[in-house]
């Protein structure tokens, strides 16, 4: 949408009108410029950006406060493609998910994980992955496309309607661990981020935001220069490159040496927190030996915890669960090599809404 400073009157209307646009893909001062031009007043612009960023309005008819001749002229000019939930399911665990649907069809899927100190919201950047992760259930279908920056912010103030409905609190944290790889979706992703933590939209620090990466150096040295506030974890998931070539093709072309140099970079640009992701996986990666691959990693990176992940059974994956004595030995060693390691239980597993489980199933 281009600025309509340098035209004439009647030129943003008559665009619009030619090629009707998403409202929440307009600036501020381009929502200011319509309002001008249709004669209304200024403060219209803040009515309708509250709608459309704070009270999370589904549809034009929501607007309730602006007159039903500008509600008309608004669905004549703009859409307004807000997601919808398709279904919802509740895990025996207070573990919620919902498959959401967007404009023009397509499915995915987002997670509210309540505990006794926090509620979080796993939201997804892509329809779809293009990874092939041997052990996530997404990375067993294809990549349709990219969210639109407006679709996951639908999925946050949806999961966060839940979580004060069902909790009586609002989220206290947003992960990016759903359906996709975040940065093969950069600029969605930051810019939803960015709207999250408008004062003008969730306001949500970005202290409380982790965005999970499966290790795309190029996409991490990008986070570092743009200096981003948030929280970066890795899914490491096995600390040398034949094991991890083997589980994720992505390390062929981004290694655990790339990655080592991308992490240290991203650290002394931001100063930003990094979590280490590992699954175990019985008899692949869970052995005294993998353990002394992962500390040695661990020190060469200014990582702040490793969060050591049950595994969640899918139906495409030959992978199973260590036995619980084998989890705690890791653990074990692990600490006693001064490792800030935290063993992540699973929640929602009886719904497939645990880590690496959501397929749209």
């Amino acid at each position: 949408m281009k600025s309509v400073n340098s035209r004439g009157s009647g030129y943003l209307c008559s665009q619009m009108k030619k090629n009707v646009t998403n409202i929440r893909h307009l600036s501020l001062t381009e929502l200011e410029n319509y309002f001008e031009e249709l004669g209304e007043k200024k403060f219209r612009t803040k009515q309708v950006y509250e709608w459309i960023w704070q009270k999370h309005a589904m549809s034009f008819a929501d607007m309730t406060n602006l007159s039903k001749d500008l509600r008309q002229k608004l669905g004549e000019n703009f859409t307004l493609p807000a997601l919808s939930i398709d279904t919802t399911q509740h895990s025996t665990d207070g573990t919620i998910k919902s498959r959401f649907k967007t404009h023009d069809g397509h499915l995915i899927e987002g997670v509210l994980i309540p505990t006794a100190s926090r509620y979080t919201a796993c939201v997804s950047s892509q329809i779809g992955c293009s990874l092939s992760c041997k052990f996530c259930a997404t990375g067993y279908i294809d990549r349709k496309r990219n969210l639109d920056y407006d679709e996951i912010y639908d999925q946050v103030a949806i999961i966060n309607q839940q979580s004060e409905k069902t909790n009586g609190k609002k989220l206290s944290n947003i992960v990016f661990m759903g359906m996709g790889e975040p940065l093969l979706n950069y600029k969605n992703v930051l810019k939803a981020i960015e709207r999250i933590t408008s004062p003008d939209g969730m306001a949500m620090s970005p202290k409380r935001i982790t965005v999970s990466t499966a290790g795309v150096a190029k996409g991490i040295r990008q986070l570092a220069d743009d200096k981003v506030k948030f929280k970066l974890a890795l899914s490491l998931h096995a600390a040398n490159d034949a094991k991890r070539h083997e589980i994720m093709p992505i390390n062929d072309s981004n290694n655990i040496k790339s990655l080592i140099e991308v992490l240290n970079y991203f650290y002394k640009q931001t100063g930003n927190e990094i979590t280490f992701e590992y699954i175990l996986f019985k008899d692949f990666n869970d052995s005294p030996n993998d353990a002394d691959e992962l500390i040695k990693l661990y020190r060469q990176v200014p990582a702040d915890l490793v969060n050591i992940i049950e595994y969640n059974p899918i139906d495409f994956a030959r992978f199973e669960k260590p036995v619980e004595e084998k989890v705690q030995a890791f653990m074990e060693y692990l600490g006693k090599h001064r490792v800030n390691a935290r063993l992540r239980r699973s929640r929602g597993k009886d719904i497939d809404a645990a880590c690496g489980q959501l397929a749209n199933k």
